[in-house]
């Protein structure tokens, strides 16, 4: 039966032959959109190319679709949450919300969105999240003016964080250049990092999306920790407080994602050391897992039964993880089971919707050990000199093609990018080039930046 959750901006009628659900819809529209094959030539952590194991934006956004599945049908299994099994997201629909997280986000990772953020500093910023809610709302071809024209409950399942720009922003954190270099033009690359929120020009998207929903929830799902200066001076962006259930369920699968498959991607390129992990995941933060483990392969492997005490539980991970692959592959494996099987569903009764009462997390035993294997993987690989030095070049290389194009769009943007440029409102028309440059993968920036700025490159014969 149609709900108003199953509504599309555009009025759409399927053809008579076509049995698929508005679901299905929704998750075709995703795999065969532009955008997301556009995700295998991003940035998740390390450059596309350098190597053909690890993962990229496409290939993580589908191990996030995975295993929101396994958690939406591990819901399904529990008794507890009986009365909630008519609630929970179809397998069509909660693929849709893992799938499509990442459309946003421009190439060469979160530094080209610190990079775009800091070029459209004026003209009300940009957030990888936000550029996915534009994406599907506004630049995908399967209508004429909505987009992907996706379901109203697809889209509140991609609204992660349900502020606008304007209402999260603290100008004591406006993007701005580095002033301690003499010579050289760098942004302050922390001062130019944006809130997490959703860009204003999709202000009327959002209202038509939260539109079934009474004042009272309207208010309460979009209340916001408002911008805020901390007892040492350090001014902060402004903090949603709410995600949806079906938001809720992929946002763990996606930090179970980079948690344990982006830490596999470091341990099998030797990217982190077997001390640093114990340095960043010491025994404390494992204790729940280390319990579960023992308890575990007591039953089903008694043969491997990793000791008595959680300090030799502790020595058998380690051994594993920094072992042979195939050891590795099947304790990654374990990993994700663990995370997932303990997933539970918590709810808000204040909320009146069903698609906001209830709401996914992981029990706080169990979200230290997450985080810790997260701040693994942030402290070890993402803020290595190695990949912080990729990053910072990516920012340099975004920053100079947004301005060059910026500086004449009739000479340097594609004939259908410029049509769409000269349309556009006066204001609105650096949003333009910045969905340009955010929709293109690392290696099309290089080559357009290599094009617009190194003499011995380039071809007028080349596709733009």
């Amino acid at each position: 039966m149609s709900t108003p959750w199953q509504d599309r901006r555009e009025s759409w009628t399927s053809a008579p032959t076509d049995v698929r659900s508005p679901d299905d819809v929704d998750y075709a529209r995703i795999i065969h959109c532009a955008s997301f094959r556009r995700l295998q030539g991003k940035t998740q952590i390390l450059s596309p190319g350098d190597d053909d194991f690890y993962r990229t934006r496409l290939t993580h956004s589908l191990e996030v679709a995975q295993i929101a599945t396994g958690i939406m049908r591990q819901f399904e299994q529990q008794a507890e949450y009986t009365d909630i099994h008519k609630h929970l997201p179809s397998l069509s629909m909660i693929q849709v919300a893992g799938a499509t997280h990442d459309l946003g986000h421009p190439p060469f990772g979160h530094g080209g969105e610190v990079a775009l953020n800091y070029c459209m500093r004026e003209e009300g910023g940009f957030e990888g999240n936000g550029q996915t809610l534009r994406i599907v709302s506004r630049l995908e071809k399967f209508s004429d003016g909505a987009g992907a024209n996706l379901t109203r409950r697809a889209l509140l399942s991609l609204l992660k964080y349900p502020a606008p720009h304007s209402a999260v922003y603290n100008p004591a954190l406006a993007p701005r250049l580095d002033p301690t270099p003499s010579t050289l033009r760098i942004i302050d690359r922390k001062a130019s990092r944006p809130p997490k929120c959703y860009m204003d020009s999709e202000q009327a998207v959002v209202d038509w999306i939260l539109a079934p929903l009474s004042n009272s929830d309207r208010d309460r799902f979009t209340d916001l920790q408002r911008p805020f200066v901390d007892a040492q001076g350090k001014p902060h962006h402004g903090k949603t407080r709410h995600k949806s259930f079906d938001c809720s369920i992929m946002d763990i699968a996606d930090d179970i994602a980079f948690g344990v498959h982006d830490l596999e991607d470091a341990l099998t390129m030797a990217l982190i050391s077997a001390d640093e992990f114990r340095r960043y995941v010491p025994v404390p933060a494992c204790l729940h897992f280390l319990d579960y483990l023992r308890a575990d392969l007591g039953k089903r492997y008694p043969d491997e039964l990793p000791g008595t005490t959680p300090e030799a539980a502790y020595d058998w991970m380690v051994e594993r993880l920094f072992g042979d692959d195939g050891k590795r592959k099947r304790f990654i494996g374990r990993l994700v089971h663990y995370f997932i099987s303990h997933a539970r569903i918590h709810t808000d009764e204040t909320f009146e919707a069903p698609l906001l009462r209830h709401r996914a997390d992981l029990p706080a035993e169990v979200k230290t050990f997450l985080d810790a294997l997260k701040a693994a993987v942030r402290e070890a690989v993402i803020l290595s000199p190695g990949v912080q030095q990729m990053e910072f070049k990516g920012q340099r290389l975004v920053i100079a093609v947004f301005e060059a194009m910026a500086s004449e769009p009739k000479s340097f943007l594609p004939r259908d990018t410029f049509q769409r440029w000269e349309k556009a409102p006066t204001e609105e028309r650096s949003r333009v080039i910045c969905d340009h440059i955010a929709g293109m993968t690392d290696a099309f920036l290089l080559k357009t930046y290599d094009r617009l700025f190194l003499p011995h490159m380039g071809s007028v014969f080349d596709r733009m």
